[in-house]
């Protein structure tokens, strides 16, 4: 499963909720599309009944969904659609949640550990690593093409070539 969206909180009294939408597809939340949404551990399939664009994010009324009390029902519900519903990315390009699980080896430090999140921080996108051992340590890597020349999907493998002190400098205890 892809997550797509998640809740953010009821708008009105008619059962319309507030999306904050982690897709770029248009047609996600367009009329007659369904989705799953994690509701405290049920899942659910909701269908778009309306949809609308609003402050940079979606009000989207379920067919379901008649009132403000279902619409708070849903709140902090992850939307999410399974996996062979997301077209194929560009030649070059990664969706986030296919870099998330792949082991990061450096061509000269070896093992890295494994992608656990991608990271948006304003100054670029960033791969957090954790180390290997599981001893709760983690390495942001910068997603850029000098620093990470072969991402294999297929293999779940990521080859680094990190410049030296890029790990002191970038590790985590926490």
């Amino acid at each position: 499963m892809v997550t797509v969206g998640a809740v953010l909180r009821a708008h009105g009294l008619r059962g319309e909720v507030l999306i904050d939408a982690d897709s770029e597809n248009p047609e996600r939340f367009r009329m007659g599309s369904r989705l799953l949404a994690d509701v405290g551990g049920r899942v659910r399939q909701l269908e778009v009944a309306t949809s609308r664009p609003h402050r940079g994010r979606q009000l989207v009324r379920f067919a379901d969904v008649t009132d403000r009390n279902g619409a708070e029902e849903l709140r902090g519900a992850l939307l999410e659609v399974p996996e062979d519903q997301v077209p194929a990315a560009e030649d070059g390009t990664f969706y986030y949640f296919q870099l998330v699980g792949c082991r990061v080896v450096d061509r000269r430090l070896g093992e890295l550990g494994e992608v656990t999140s991608v990271v948006e921080d304003g100054g670029g996108v960033l791969l957090e690593v954790a180390a290997p051992e599981g001893d709760g340590r983690s390495v942001l890597v910068p997603f850029a093409n000098a620093l990470l020349p072969e991402i294999d999907i297929g293999e779940g493998l990521i080859v680094s070539d990190l410049p030296e002190g890029l790990l002191e400098a970038c590790g985590s205890t926490s």
